[in-house]
């Protein structure tokens, strides 16, 4: 069996990508209260302590397969032509696709992998191209390292171990291409973010074989260490409001605050409103045909029952496809804002901790007579940290209000153009059949007045 690795290759010339690029958003329709929602579904969170469990498996006889299956020689063909570069100045040099999804079965689980390959012509990589396969827990590792490596940088979501009720099944080739295409905008978003991009755990996520990540996993932080970090997280949170926030993060708070209760009700909104235009869709899938039978009983008008038939079907099928592209794109990144608001309530949680700390200092400092040196070592220190904190949070900050509007904007702009689609095609249908009973009516009078 080969094992999974790097595939050397000449080096790839680089290319620039947009804001929000990557975000593969098409055409949607959100416009009319029957604006089809191709997605909409209750989104159930998983139990944490699932882990990657995702299904579990009684059938003893099946046999084991390895968490990761082996690599195979990568195409030769660039994978740079998958990417639009026509938006934006930047270059780049790295280059990441997530595809390939498989299953694979235990005798206590069912889990999916999916390839992940790499191609870049950064000089700290070893090869230009590589090739491995991950499952979602391993995304998890990754997100969990970046957060912990860099607190008051805004990471980018994951998608939920979720499940759509009444809408996919899990494992269904549904659900596994929504994920995949999720997985790939978050490894993407991170190769693109200035810093997150020479993360060390990232680099490894992408280059290393199966066992070398798992002994890589083994050297994080102790359990001691770990729970020493929640403690000093809750006794911080305990404390109360920050003394000294800047008012800039308070108005962050309070824009994070409005945006995550709108990005929360036209995501719920959008889904309900999928979800009936879904019912009426398969109830007009219904009438339809009603009108084909009815025509073979009633010789004098069936022609005019099969046109309408042909039009109802005709209006159902425009409707499948704007709700598809609803489906695919708009609704997944609403849910990403979703995401993403919570993540950016975090971080500034994360931020105000480190100001926290530091006031607590500053007041132990003013109370205290002896050991002033060493406070005051330590309050410098602090001072530092906060300095960092809000630095790269600032940054980070305009960095996601510019991909966040480019990204709404973008949306927007492509369901009212998919909307005009739809109705321009509708609209024509129903002037075709108006049209040819017009010319039926006009025969018809003409052979009444013939003597």
């Amino acid at each position: 069996m080969e094992t999974e690795g790097r595939v050397p290759e000449p080096a790839l010339p680089a290319g620039g990508e947009g804001p929000g690029a990557d975000s593969h958003l098409a055409a949607g329709a959100l416009g009319t209260a029957r604006g089809p929602l191709l997605a909409a579904a209750e989104v159930l969170a998983l139990d944490d302590e699932e882990d990657d469990l995702e299904v579990f498996s009684k059938d003893t006889s099946l046999t084991e397969v390895n968490s990761f299956s082996p690599s195979v020689p990568i195409s030769p063909s660039s994978m740079i032509n998958q990417y639009k570069f026509e938006d934006g100045p930047e270059l780049r040099d790295l280059f990441i696709t997530v595809d390939d999804p498989e299953s694979h079965i235990t005798a206590i689980e069912t889990f999916i992998t999916y390839r992940v390959v790499t191609k870049t012509t950064r000089g700290e990589f070893d090869s230009s191209e590589y090739e491995v396969r991950r499952r979602y827990q391993d995304f998890l590792w990754l997100k969990s390292k970046l957060e912990e490596a860099h607190p008051t940088l805004i990471i980018p979501p994951l998608p939920e171990k979720f499940i759509m009720r009444g809408m996919v099944e899990r494992f269904s080739d549904e659900f596994i291409e929504t994920r995949r295409k999720a997985l790939h905008k978050f490894l993407n978003r991170i190769a693109d973010h200035p810093t997150l991009t020479f993360n060390e755990d990232f680099k490894i996520f992408l280059t290393a074989q199966a066992w070398e990540l798992s002994s890589h996993k083994k050297q994080g932080p102790g359990l001691l260490s770990r729970m020493g970090q929640t403690v000093r997280a809750v006794a911080s949170s305990v404390r109360g409001a920050v003394k000294n926030r800047p008012e800039m993060f308070t108005e962050m708070n309070n824009y994070m605050e409005t945006f995550s209760q709108k990005i929360n009700l036209l995501d719920k909104i959008a889904h309900r409103i999928y979800k009936e235009e879904r019912d009426y869709c398969s109830e007009m899938k219904e009438y339809g045909p009603i009108h084909t039978l009815w025509s073979a009983s009633e010789e004098a008008i069936g022609d005019s029952l099969k046109g309408l038939a042909s039009c109802i079907e005709r209006c159902c099928r425009a409707t499948e496809r704007r709700m598809a592209g609803l489906s695919e794109h708009l609704l997944p990144m609403l849910h990403e804002y979703v995401l993403y608001s919570d993540i950016l309530m975090g971080v500034l949680k994360r931020r105000d901790q480190i100001q926290g700390e530091l006031d607590s200092k500053v007041d132990a400092l003013a109370n205290k007579k002896t050991e002033k040196d060493l406070f005051s070592e330590e309050i410098g220190k602090l001072e530092d940290k906060v300095e960092r904190a809000n630095n790269a949070l600032k940054a980070d900050w305009d960095r996601w209000k510019q991909n966040m509007q480019w990204d709404m904007r973008s949306t927007f702009t492509n369901v009212a153009e998919n909307n005009l689609r739809y109705y321009e095609e509708c609209l024509a249908t129903w002037e075709s059949f108006l049209a040819s009973q017009t010319v039926d009516l006009h025969v018809d009078e003409d052979s009444e007045d013939r003597p």
